[in-house]
């Protein structure tokens, strides 16, 4: 049964949390070092999204993770990147990359937004080297392997290409048609998608899948009626009865698909049929006494699911009588950024407009 109100939502120790996950990793997480450059976007997303960046960081702090992040920028014969850190080269970044510190697409999406949190002005971005990159990545099925010539090839890897053309306002970098065919390929019979082809339907897949389409076509709705109601309907199924989503049909509820189905329903604009206090209530179940916030109640946290919990509340509020630890900053569903961020992004990746007028 669930709680007639909510405890309180610690922003402050969730906070905490991340920003000691910026210094160093506890043992339950070290097998996630090799992805710093994601781990680092989740840590500094929370941050954003609570509001807690300017409070509980330092400028010389904040100058430091955003040099460090420049110097996973790297430029080869595929075109120019950002891998997932350093743990495998000694190499200055000024250098090509070899096989195997290549750049990769989900790390290089993850930077762009960690640049825009700590509001960089990206005048060191190689953009022409980056849609070469994107163009190195596509494969002939429309889908975006994470590396050139190699590596996962999925619908999340397809997601990130299409944000970071978003980003960087340019298109030219991939063959949208083929990319969407490959998107539509990836529907299931349940009204989700799945990673690949024939898949089973899962909550982030699907999430990628949406957000991609409404990315590229600007449309409300980019589902056919018959569509989105099938869809609707598989995500509204997927809340479980403690209020959390599961990310598949018969699987347990964990809060990481609390944004990954909740945001979904608000990309389709069927956000209305959550049950945002049952949700929320399941979110603050799963919060660490000592910040941080876990898949499920009693797990270890970690920054992944403390992100995305808070970005799900962001976008999916409980009612304002909940207090205000719960208020969040306001999320875009789109590129997973809190919109000052996103507006950020749009507004500083792409080139700079060159006037024709100039000189006349």
């Amino acid at each position: 049964m669930l709680p007639a109100s909510l405890p309180p939502l610690s922003k402050g120790g969730h906070a905490t949390h991340c920003k000691r996950c910026l210094s160093g990793l506890p043992s339950s997480q070290v097998d996630i070092d090799p992805a710093k450059l994601a781990l680092s976007f989740y840590c500094l997303g929370s941050l954003d999204v609570s509001g807690e960046l300017e409070k509980k960081t330092r400028n010389w702090e904040r100058e430091q993770w955003r040099e460090w992040i420049w110097s996973q920028q790297t430029h080869g014969h595929y075109g120019s990147g950002f891998r997932a850190s350093s743990y495998m080269t000694t190499k200055h970044s000024t250098e090509e990359y070899s096989g195997h510190d290549n750049p990769q697409i989900i790390m290089t999406y993850t930077a762009l937004l960690s640049l825009s949190i700590l509001r960089d002005d990206f005048s060191r971005l190689d953009r022409k080297g980056l849609l070469k990159f994107l163009r190195s990545c596509q494969n002939p099925d429309g889908s975006f392997s994470s590396e050139p010539l190699g590596g996962d090839s999925d619908l999340r890897t397809t997601f990130c290409a299409f944000a970071i053309s978003t980003m960087l306002d340019d298109w030219s970098g991939m063959d949208v048609a083929s990319a969407l065919q490959f998107i539509c390929s990836c529907r299931t019979y349940e009204g989700g998608y799945g990673q690949s082809p024939f898949g089973e339907a899962l909550g982030g897949t699907t999430y990628c899948a949406l957000a991609a389409l409404r990315l590229v076509t600007k449309q409300l709705d980019p589902l056919s009626l018959q569509d989105r109601q099938k869809t609707v309907r598989w995500l509204v199924q997927n809340q479980a009865s403690n209020g959390g989503f599961s990310g598949r049909t018969n699987k347990d509820a964990d809060a990481c698909y609390c944004f990954w189905c909740g945001a979904s329903l608000h990309v389709l604009d069927a956000g209305d049929l959550i049950d945002k206090a049952a949700m929320s209530s399941f979110i603050a179940s799963c919060q660490f006494k000592y910040g941080g916030i876990a898949k499920i109640p009693g797990e270890h946290p970690d920054p992944y699911h403390t992100y995305l919990s808070l970005a799900a509340v962001a976008l999916l509020p409980p009612d304002s009588s909940e207090g205000t630890s719960w208020a969040l900053c306001s999320l875009d569903p789109l590129l997973n950024a809190t919109d000052q961020t996103s507006s950020w992004a749009r507004a500083h990746i792409p080139a700079p407009k060159v006037d024709d007028n100039a000189g006349i």
